[in-house]
């Protein structure tokens, strides 16, 4: 099943980077794998997948011994302050961080661990307050608060648009998040670049790959229904 998945989500892919004259190695699948057994995880290590996304630091935790070393760990959940110290040694990629306070002991951590940390501000471009993030119009702002930490490098902006039976009414979500990144660019603040939008999931990968994804976080796509899991 997750072969013959991955294999239509990758066509899916070519097909969105041919509609926006994009090259397909412009785009990163990350499999989204919370809640799934480490066994799902192999099988898609197995098909080639190298990125995967967590929403708990507890996953990350316990899948990271089960499987190989070679795997980019992406922390795409709300991550509280006393539980960065457990993953900054191998996280690839911090998607969601949205205050200055999460930065800052994430730049303190870093630095603990000798690394210096790439990291995403989380927009929350819908203004849902049932959704983390900061608000669009702050983003700058918040960016440049956390460029003078200097464990830290702001890689681009996350976003997760509303879930619709459409993707088409979320693309204009998606145009706003590449447009403030345009914008966040021009400032040419030191520590920050642009060059990452993860943006589009399951139901809208390929409308926001169509608007400037450079990540798509696919979770059910590849591993089917979220399974529950109680810590």
């Amino acid at each position: 099943m997750i072969a013959e998945n991955l294999k239509q989500i990758e066509e899916n892919i070519q097909k969105a980077c041919q509609n926006a004259g994009r090259k397909r190695e412009e785009v990163t699948l990350i499999a989204v794998s919370k809640t799934k057994p480490v066994s799902m995880l192999s099988e898609a290590y197995g098909c080639g997948i190298r990125n995967f996304g967590e929403n708990k630091v507890q996953e990350i935790c316990q899948k990271r011994e089960e499987l190989p070393g070679d795997i980019n760990w992406h922390m795409i959940g709300h991550l509280q302050r006393n539980k960065v110290k457990y993953i900054i040694q191998d996280v690839a990629l911090i998607h969601s961080v949205d205050t200055y306070r999460l930065a800052e002991e994430i730049n303190i951590q870093a630095k603990k661990s000798k690394r210096i940390v790439p990291i995403l501000i989380e927009v929350n471009i819908a203004s849902e307050e049932t959704k983390f993030g900061i608000p669009a119009e702050e983003a700058a702002q918040l960016a440049e608060e956390i460029s003078k930490l200097d464990a830290l490098r702001i890689k681009g902006l996350m976003a997760i648009a509303p879930y619709v039976e459409n993707p088409e009414n979320n693309r204009h979500y998606f145009r706003k998040i590449r447009e403030l990144s345009v914008d966040i660019a021009r400032q040419n603040i030191d520590n920050v670049t642009m060059g990452v939008l993860s943006m589009g999931m399951t139901n809208d990968y390929t409308t926001a790959i169509e608007e400037g994804a450079t990540i798509v976080r696919v979770g059910t796509g590849i591993f089917g229904a979220r399974l529950k899991i109680n810590y």
